[in-house]
């Protein structure tokens, strides 16, 4: 028991939490308490549940001093008769007034309420919370994952939703954790004043942000830790958010809003700029580490109740090295701050391996200025597949001997890239660590929990009618550009031949970050090159962020293309064929959007365009649901109607559709096979 604990003090010094060990004995609190929400405004939350252990949070703001006392209390029932750890706890001004703190010794797969009280008596809500099951226990693990919450657009109904379906669950189908994959807030945030509605949306007022910097289209970002923490602040203050953070477990990865929304490493652009921002990358790992609770390692600093983040400059990243990094001090002083990428273990079924895809990526090729030349007003959001092939591989293109320029219609673009390292979006050190985690996982399914989507989101332009438009200049398909790690070819080619070559089975991809439900295969290459599928493949739709379909809805009114993306065959009733591009081709949407048959569109389908996507919605909203056991996996959407208002109802509103994804385990050298059964609900274009 000593070596337990003293591994245990260890554990909880590494990532900044103050250790608080659970007795043999429960006992009935002593403590007096009053419940003052209104003095913990974000309210509490519990995070990365281990067998044994789990970390409760907290944020207790004080006017005045530099320190206070807080009282933590761990019990078995929600009216604290049993109580099993209690201890004191020290918040600190220097970290903007939360608590971390970490309780071990406590039951695998139990579920456990906690709460706060100041010197006082006045008191935290209660929350709840589960451990996970221990390595060896056979039971189903289910957990929700879900991603890009934006308060200042939107409402959050599905959090809503997610509780009322879990408080009536039986016992073996509650969810056990929700795995957030990042965009936990938006940095980038619209004030009312100056953009009163977003498409048809009513921009909510969540605050100003405290020496914030104004960007392209109205846009407000933090400039410091100050300003960060204001808006988790105002994200923790929706009442849905703290609702489900109080009642769940959440396992939390950043994506790349956490920091900056066009960012890359310690760099931020604004207006096509790139500027070195590593006090900026410093700042916002501090506030994702204070108000996320989690076992991410911070990288300096002895205390427990405090970042103490590395003291950095703004220096220019003038070379990268080999492997794609920024070979700056201060670039690397500050991505180290804090490491992200983690793994967790739930009993025999689910090892879920975390991976940080902002932190170490290159700038994607194609985003870069140079790249403009591809942007195509007579072909809108499409970029040639053999450019984002030869750009992102870079000098290791065609062996080594990538081309001077590339090819487009009559003339051709320069190859800015040649010279450059392969893109990464892991880095090598991540990456490396990940192949390992995946080789030596014991689990029935490994689950990569990799925040960007990593399906390919392509279409044949080359298959459109002649006389609707131009020619399409690229060669055969096109992509829909980078932005995810659909851009990474290479590496992920690099990725899934390592499981095809290991023999790695049960290998399941959850995402976030598209603002879509999507489910496929994970595939290192499509047709006309080989398909040779290694695995599921998921992403969520937004919890409430709007997506690229609702965009469309108020584009391209007049382009000849516009049926490729949206149908208003009614005035003001769209439909998304957007999902009939990306899923079947070009033809198969622009015959939908002329008749409106979904069977006569589906019989021009192309079927080399998408043979790895099985449903895509790019309009969904929601989160899914994986079910994992011993030898199947279900991954269920819940799409809820599009969040535009808070729901006035328990359970936060209605259902648009929910639809099962189910695969058997296969064996190595097999082929994942996903069955397709729809619950509820109308789908609408996404089969």
């Amino acid at each position: 028991m000593k070596s337990t604990r003293r591994s245990f003090i260890a554990s909880a010094a590494a990532f900044g939490a103050i250790p608080l060990w659970a007795g043999f004995r429960a006992f009935a609190s002593q403590r007096l308490w009053s419940e003052r929400r209104d003095l913990y405004p974000e309210g509490v939350a519990s995070g990365d549940p281990e067998p044994t252990s789990v970390i409760l949070w907290t944020r207790r703001p004080y006017s005045a001093g530099s320190r206070a006392t807080l009282y933590v209390e761990v019990a078995e029932d929600p009216s604290f008769r049993r109580v099993v750890a209690a201890s004191r706890a020290v918040v600190l001004q220097e970290s903007d007034w939360t608590c971390r703190v970490l309780v071990g010794g406590l039951k695998a797969a139990h579920v456990y309420w906690y709460r706060f009280t100041d010197e006082d008596g006045s008191g935290s809500r209660v929350g709840r919370t589960v451990t996970a099951p221990r390595p060896d226990d056979p039971r189903t693990v289910r957990f929700a994952f879900v991603s890009c919450q934006s308060v200042n657009e939107g409402a959050q109904n599905a959090f809503r939703r997610m509780i009322w379906e879990d408080e009536r669950a039986a016992a073996h189908q509650r969810l056990g954790f929700v795995l957030h994959l990042g965009d936990f807030i938006y940095e980038v945030v619209e004030y009312p004043d100056e953009v009163p509605h977003r498409y048809d949306r009513t921009v909510y007022d969540i605050g100003r942000i405290p020496d914030g910097r104004k960007v392209t289209h109205n846009l407000h970002v933090p400039t410091t830790l100050d300003g960060y923490r204001m808006v988790y602040r105002a994200y923790l203050r929706d009442p849905d958010i703290q609702d489900a953070r109080a009642y769940f477990p959440f396992v939390c990865i950043g994506d790349n809003h956490e920091f900056s929304w066009q960012g890359w490493q310690s760099t931020i652009k604004y207006d096509g700029k790139s500027e070195p921002a590593q006090k900026l990358r410093v700042a916002a790992n501090q506030a994702w580490w204070e108000y996320i609770p989690s076992r991410v390692h911070k990288a300096s600093g002895a205390g427990l109740e405090s970042f103490d983040g590395a003291k950095v400059d703004n220096a220019p990243i003038t070379r990268l090295d080999a492997d794609g990094l920024g070979d700056e001090p201060n670039n690397l002083a500050a991505i180290s701050s804090m490491t992200g990428y983690r793994a967790v273990r739930f009993g025999r079924h689910v090892e879920l391996i975390l991976s940080d895809l902002h932190s170490f990526t290159m700038e994607d090729p194609t985003t870069r200025n140079e790249a403009d030349a591809f942007s195509l007003k007579a072909f809108p959001e499409l970029f040639p597949q053999e450019a984002l092939e030869i750009l992102e591989a870079g000098r290791t293109y065609n062996g080594g001997n990538p081309p001077k320029s590339i090819p487009l219609g009559s003339g051709s673009v320069e190859n800015f890239a040649r010279n450059d390292p392969v893109f990464t979006v892991l880095g090598r050190v991540q990456k490396d660590w990940l192949k390992r985690r995946l080789a030596a996982s014991k689990a029935t399914w490994k689950i990569w929990g990799a925040t960007n989507g990593t399906l390919d989101m392509r279409t044949d332009p080359q298959n459109l009618p002649a006389g609707l438009t131009e020619p399409w200049p690229g060669q055969g398909y096109a992509t829909f550009g980078g932005g995810d790690f659909s851009a990474a070819l290479t590496e992920r080619a690099e990725l899934y031949d390592y499981v095809r070559d290991r023999k790695i089975t049960g290998f399941t991809v959850v995402s976030g970050d598209r603002h879509s439900f999507w489910a496929g295969y994970a595939a290192a290459a499509l047709p006309p090159r080989k398909f040779e599928p290694v695995g599921l493949a998921f992403i969520c739709g937004s919890i409430s962020a709007p997506g690229l379909a609702e965009a469309l809805e108020h584009h391209l009114q007049d382009h000849p293309l516009r049926a490729l993306f949206v149908s208003e065959r009614q005035p003001g009733k769209f439909e998304s064929t957007i999902n009939l591009t990306v899923k079947h081709g070009v033809r198969s949407a622009l015959e939908y959007a002329r008749t409106g048959s979904l069977r006569d569109a589906h019989a021009v389908s192309n079927p080399d365009n998408a043979p790895h996507v099985e449903f895509v919605d790019m309009g969904g909203h929601g989160y899914v649901v994986v079910t994992a056991g011993s030898d199947s996996l279900v991954s269920e959407f819940v799409c809820v109607p599009r969040p535009v208002v808070r729901a006035g109802t328990e359970d936060g509103g209605p259902l648009r559709y929910r639809v099962r994804h189910s695969a058997k385990l296969w064996r190595a050298g097999q082929r994942p096979k996903l069955v397709i059964e729809v619950l509820e609900g109308d789908t609408g274009l996404s089969v």
